[in-house]
């Protein structure tokens, strides 16, 4: 892969900070980017320079409208254009539909959907220039529901469409669009879950493949596939990385008769 330069959202932690990493190794010079952790966000600029990258960190709060428009702004200067973009930065508030308070539905689908087409948006030009690919870490969520999970999943399932959309206007540009959906990873953020073993082994069980996804291994992979050149002929498409899990879900139907396996 060529010395891409790339703008990473919610580069401080999980998904985002192994893609810096994966993207790093390949010599991409990169504009690491989060809205809060300044020390987190330093310490993996830090190990991704060692690694081969040359990457300017950038804070930025995604709640304001203005942010997205700053980031690409800045990436610009430092890095003298944009070959892609991975909006990665994303959030979660547990809750049912029925008591999420309307200042929560508006918070998941400000970051989750409004900040990506923001980003998408003022990054057009110079994607437009490099011929460059925008890609957004969407979830399983965003394509089976995920009950409890307040407005999680709508605002996912917004940002997939939003991404099927943007393929369709943007092709005739050059630009590619594309997602990945996660399934269940193990990052920093879900690690409390994981630490207790009995919910891990559980998990691991629906899981066909019987593990938990690494954000390093199966995840900053995909990204770096999506945005480099073995998928120059793919736009506004989904990859689901979820080791088979939502597919299975027939096959986890109790009382089955042997007739219908």
């Amino acid at each position: 892969m060529k010395s891409l330069r790339v703008l990473v959202t919610g580069a401080s932690r999980g998904i985002g900070r192994s893609t810096c990493f994966r993207l790093a190794r390949q010599g991409c010079r990169i504009a690491a980017c989060a809205s809060a952790h300044a020390d987190e966000l330093q310490q993996v600029v830090d190990e991704a320079t060692r690694l081969g990258g040359h990457v300017v960190p950038l804070i930025g709060d995604l709640t304001d409208p203005a942010t997205p428009q700053m980031l690409v702004t800045r990436s610009l200067e430092e890095l003298g254009g944009l070959d892609a973009v991975v909006s990665n930065a994303g959030v979660s508030r547990p809750s049912t539909l029925a008591t999420l308070s309307l200042e929560d539905w508006d918070y998941l689908l400000c970051v989750n959907t409004r900040a990506p087409w923001l980003l998408a948006k003022a990054a057009y030009p110079a994607l437009q220039a490099s011929r460059g690919s925008f890609v957004a870490v969407a979830s399983m969520s965003g394509v089976q529901p995920y009950p409890g999970m307040g407005a999680y999943s709508p605002s996912k399932a917004a940002l997939l469409m939003l991404v099927r959309t943007l393929a369709q206007e943007w092709a005739q540009d050059g630009i590619r669009v594309n997602a990945v959906s996660p399934g269940l990873i193990h990052t920093s953020l879900t690690a409390r879950i994981y630490a207790h073993e009995p919910t891990k082994a559980a998990r691991e069980l629906l899981v066909p493949t019987h593990r938990i996804g690494n954000p390093d291994v199966d995840i900053a992979g995909v990204v770096a596939f999506l945005i480099g050149p073995d998928a120059t002929y793919m736009t506004g498409q989904n990859l689901l990385a979820d080791g088979g899990l939502l597919d299975a879900a027939q096959g986890l139907i109790a009382g089955r008769p042997a007739s219908e396996r």
